[in-house]
């Protein structure tokens, strides 16, 4: 087997059950990944904390998330697979990391900016120290590598730039500078047609849904809102079900479609039918493992469990060299 090229972090809040816009933007990279890198990845339930009004939920959620990472190929045998939580030692780091972080710097940052506005009457210190954390997150594990989307370099930036404080206020190179991996996520539409695939939002179809449910969920989608009757031509390129049809049907398929639908030789219903087919033929397998590891959630917490343990390893040794580069008394 040839050496892995580095290590990679990558981090998610626990949402509970994923749905194809995970799958499609983050989810399948993280899988691919694991065959070059030596990969880590989080359910970073510290994190949901600044946001959310209630945590009834969010062992569940943990659990959820994790039996769909696994049922869609992350193997604890390539990666460590953990919950933040599990390893308390990035709480440390991250008040370590705070007190070389101008506040400015945080309250600059553009997610911090739309989390305030979604957030108003919650404006916690965990949620402007959320970057922080996450910097904490990323240089607990050395990481090389972070695989993110365009949108979040600002987020990576500021781990680099604070990085670079820790190392240079306290004379050292413990910490590792990480480089962003560029990664093309695809911006995958809800079934309402217009805004980005969410379970807030109700316009998700979930990894483990049961086939007659995505098919009901495809069967509900917004298509081209120009074509009012089966006898109307319509255009693709502003069809959200033609867009995933570009993911999930064959090239002959979704030439078919392109072509049919502009001359009203298809109709939305048959359109959708195929889709929805085409989708649940993909997740078959995956459906199928994530069944079997449902009907056995203490192995799934077994995983995660021994995932902390072998994390806690780096995490332990990371933060000997943190605190003897501070001069922390032994």
């Amino acid at each position: 087997m040839p050496a892995k090229k580095g290590r990679v972090f990558s981090g998610a809040r626990p949402t509970g059950k994923q749905h194809l816009g995970n799958y499609l933007g983050a989810i399948k990279n993280y899988v691919k990944l694991q065959d070059e890198y030596d990969c880590n990845y989080c359910i970073v339930d510290i994190h949901a904390l600044t946001t959310l009004e209630t945590t009834k939920d969010l062992k569940q959620n943990t659990l959820d998330m994790a039996l769909d990472w696994l049922a869609a190929g992350i193997d604890p045998e390539k990666s460590i697979v953990f919950i933040q939580s599990h390893v308390p030692q990035v709480t440390e780091l991250h008040t370590l990391l705070s007190m070389v972080t101008p506040l400015g710097k945080l309250t600059d940052l553009p997610t911090f900016k739309e989390k305030a506005r979604e957030n108003p009457h919650n404006i916690n210190y965990g949620l402007v120290g959320y970057p922080v954390l996450m910097a904490a997150d990323i240089a607990l594990y050395k990481a090389d590598l972070v695989p993110v989307g365009i949108d979040q370099a600002p987020h990576i930036e500021f781990t680099r730039e604070t990085v670079r404080s820790f190392n240079y206020r306290f004379n050292t190179h413990v910490l590792v500078e990480p480089q962003m991996k560029v990664t093309a996520f695809p911006k995958i539409i809800g079934i309402d047609g217009v805004n980005k695939m969410s379970k807030s939002l109700n316009n998700e179809i979930e990894l483990s849904a049961t086939p007659e449910l995505t098919r009901q969920r495809v069967l509900s989608m917004v298509t081209d809102p120009n074509r009012q009757r089966r006898t109307d031509p319509g255009n693709p390129d502003i069809c959200n079900v033609y867009s995933l049809h570009k993911i999930f049907s064959s090239p002959d398929q979704v030439n078919m479609v392109n072509v049919e639908c502009r001359r009203a030789g298809i109709g939305c219903v048959d359109c959708k039918k195929m889709l929805a087919e085409n989708i649940n033929k993909d997740l078959a397998d995956l459906r199928a493992r994530h069944d079997q590891l449902a009907a056995k959630p203490a192995q799934v917490w077994e995983i995660l469990h021994d995932g902390a343990d072998r994390a806690r390893v780096i995490a332990d040794a990371t933060m000997q060299e943190v605190r003897a580069a501070i001069g922390f008394a032994e």
